[in-house]
C-alpha cells in the first residue's frame, strides 16, 4: 500500500456558453435630424483578462484499488509538473469565451518539469475559469447596455450585516479552525543534494518547547544534510531540524531552532473513542495551498494500510482512521481534528484512481487515512526521548504478498535465517513455520500487512491472544510482544 487514494476520473468542464452575436449597426441618421432623447447608448464592457499560468505541483503514483478487508494501498504526496497555459481569446467583439473540453474529455498532458514544482493543475484551472469569466463578462456588458437603453434601474440589495461581523459559535467549523490554524504549520523540506529537491507538507505544534509532529515521508528528503523550514499561519518562518524519525510508523518529530515564545500545542484526543460517523476537520497545505481547511466524517476505523513514499524505502504500516474529508498531496503530516478541535489522527495517505487531465498526481476521492493519535503520541514521545523508534514484534517472519485467509509464517526468514526467532515471542508461544495467523487480539487478520498494522498498535511487553491454523485445525495461544529499536 501507499499514502494516496484511488477513485474515478473527474469529468472535464462543461462546454462554455457561446458568445453573444455582434450587435446590429444602427441606420445612418438623416442630415439635420434631432438626436434621440436620453443621450448615447452605453459602450459594451470589455472582457476580463486572465492571468498567465504558473508552475506545477507535486504528485504521487496512484495505487490500485483493493478488495474490502484487504490492506489499502496509497502513495506519499509529491509535486506535479507545470500545467499548459490556457489558449488566448480570439479576435472580434466581444471576444468568444475560451474553449473548454466537454464532459469526460481530459485536458492535454502537461509538459514535464522539475519534480518539485509548485502551482500546477490548480492554477491552470483558475486560469481557465478566469478566461471563461472574461468571455461571459463581455456578453453581460452588451446585454446590460441594451437594458440601459430601456431605462432599467439597479435592483441590488445590501446585506444588513457583513460576514466578518458574524458571530462564530464555539464548536462550529469556523470557530475550531480559527483556534487551530495558529498551531498548524507548513513544512518546506529540501534535500542536501545538488538538485536541492524537496517538497511541501504539514505539521502541528506538539509542545511549548517547539516540537513539531509530522509524517516521516514529509521530511525524509531533508533528513540527511538537507534543510527544513516551518511557516506558521501568520506568515512567520523558522528553521527546524529533525529530532527523530520512525519510517515504519511514518511519524517524525522536528524542533524549531529558535522557537518563539507563546506556542500553543494542539490538544490531543483519544483515537480509541472515535466512532464511525463522527465529524472530522483536516488542516493542511494541499498542492502547496497552506492553511486549507476541509471537513468530513470518520468513514471507518482500524483500516489496515501499508504506505510508501515512492522513494524505494521501506513501507510504513498503520491501522488507520478512514475519513472522507478532502486530503491531497501536501496534507501529509497535518492534523485530523474532531468536532471539538482535538487531534485524533495524522493525515498520511489517500487512495487514488491515478492521474488525470494531464496531471502526474491524483487528488482526493474521499478516501483518506490518518495514523491514530494514540499511536502517534507514543511514537513522538519515544523519538523526543531517544531519537529512535521502538517497535513491538512477535519474532516471526510472515508472508507479505498473499492475503485472504490470514498471515502465514514463512518457511524461512530473510537470507535463510529461521522464520521463527529461537526463544523469541512466537517461539515461546508455540508458533511454527507454516502456521497461519487469523486473529490478533480481537482483530481478524487477512494478510501480513494487516498483522503488522495491528501489532504496531500495541507496545512491547503487551500480552495478546493469537488465533492460528495448523494442518487445517484452529488453535489459540498468547504471545508476549518483544521489541526492536530503530528502522534498520
Amino acid at each position: 500500500m501507499s499514502n494516496e487514494n484511488e477513485g474515478q476520473a473527474v469529468p472535464g468542464d462543461p462546454a462554455a456558453p457561446s458568445a453573444p452575436p455582434t450587435p446590429p449597426t444602427p441606420p445612418t441618421a438623416p442630415a439635420h435630424a434631432p438626436g434621440p432623447a436620453g443621450g448615447h447608448p452605453s459602450e459594451p464592457a470589455a472582457p476580463a483578462h486572465a492571468p498567465g499560468p504558473a508552475g506545477g505541483h507535486p504528485s504521487e503514483p496512484a495505487a490500485p484499488a483493493h478488495a474490502p478487508g484487504a490492506p489499502a494501498h496509497a502513495h506519499a504526496h509529491a509535486p506535479n509538473g507545470p500545467a499548459s497555459p490556457a489558449p488566448a481569446s480570439a479576435g472580434g467583439w466581444p471576444p468568444p469565451p475560451p474553449t473548454v473540453p466537454a464532459w469526460g474529455v481530459p485536458h492535454a498532458p502537461a509538459p514535464s518539469a522539475a519534480p518539485r514544482g509548485r502551482a500546477g493543475g490548480l492554477v491552470a484551472a483558475v486560469l481557465a475559469a478566469a478566461l471563461l469569466a472574461g468571455g461571459v463578462g463581455g456578453g453581460i456588458g452588451y446585454w446590460a447596455a441594451q437594458r440601459d437603453d430601456d431605462g432599467a434601474g439597479s435592483t441590488t440589495v445590501s446585506s444588513g450585516e457583513a460576514p466578518a461581523s458574524f458571530k462564530r459559535e464555539p464548536g462550529t467549523v469556523a470557530a475550531v479552525a480559527a483556534k487551530a490554524l495558529p498551531s498548524v504549520v507548513t513544512i518546506q523540506a529540501k534535500s542536501g543534494g545538488s538538485q536541492g529537491e524537496g517538497g511541501t507538507g504539514t505539521g502541528f505544534v506538539y509542545d511549548q518547547e517547539g516540537h513539531i509532529v509530522t509524517n516521516n515521508h514529509v521530511v525524509a528528503s531533508a533528513a540527511e544534510g538537507g534543510t527544513l523550514s516551518v511557516t506558521f499561519s501568520d506568515g512567520k518562518t523558522y528553521d527546524a531540524e529533525v529530532v527523530g524519525r520512525a519510517e515504519g510508523y511514518d511519524v517524525a518529530v522536528l524542533k524549531l531552532t529558535n522557537a518563539p515564545k507563546g506556542l500553543k500545542p494542539l490538544p490531543l484526543g483519544d483515537s480509541d473513542k472515535v466512532a464511525v460517523g463522527d465529524s472530522t476537520i483536516a488542516i493542511g497545505a494541499p498542492f502547496g495551498l497552506s492553511n486549507t481547511v476541509t471537513t468530513g466524517i470518520i468513514s471507518a476505523k482500524n483500516r489496515p494500510v501499508a504506505s510508501g513514499d515512492g522513494s524505494g524505502g521501506g513501507n510504513s504500516y498503520m491501522s488507520a482512521l478512514q475519513t472522507d474529508a478532502s486530503i491531497n498531496p501536501g496534507n501529509s503530516g497535518g492534523p485530523l481534528l474532531d468536532a471539538g478541535g482535538a487531534v485524533i489522527g495524522i493525515n498520511s495517505a489517500i487512495q487514488s484512481t491515478g492521474s488525470g487531465f494531464g496531471q502526474s498526481q491524483a487528488g482526493s476521492i474521499g478516501l483518506g487515512f490518518a495514523i491514530p493519535v494514540n499511536q502517534a503520541k507514543n511514537v513522538a514521545q519515544q523519538l523526543i526521548r531517544t531519537g529512535k523508534p521502538v517497535y513491538p514484534v512477535i519474532g516471526a517472519t510472515v508472508n507479505m504478498n498473499e492475503k485472504g485467509e490470514g498471515a502465514m509464517i514463512a518457511p524461512q526468514g530473510t537470507g535463510g535465517t529461521p522464520s521463527v526467532t529461537p526463544d523469541g515471542p512466537a517461539a515461546k508461544a508455540g508458533l511454527k513455520p507454516g502456521d497461519v495467523i487469523t486473529g490478533f487480539g480481537n482483530r481478524q487478520i487477512d494478510s501480513g500487512p494487516t498483522l503488522i498494522s495491528e501489532i504496531w498498535t500495541h507496545k512491547p511487553g503487551d500480552s495478546v491472544k493469537i488465533t492460528y491454523e495448523r494442518d487445517g485445525r484452529s488453535a489459540t495461544t498468547t504471545v508476549v510482544l518483544g521489541e526492536r529499536t530503530g528502522d534498520s
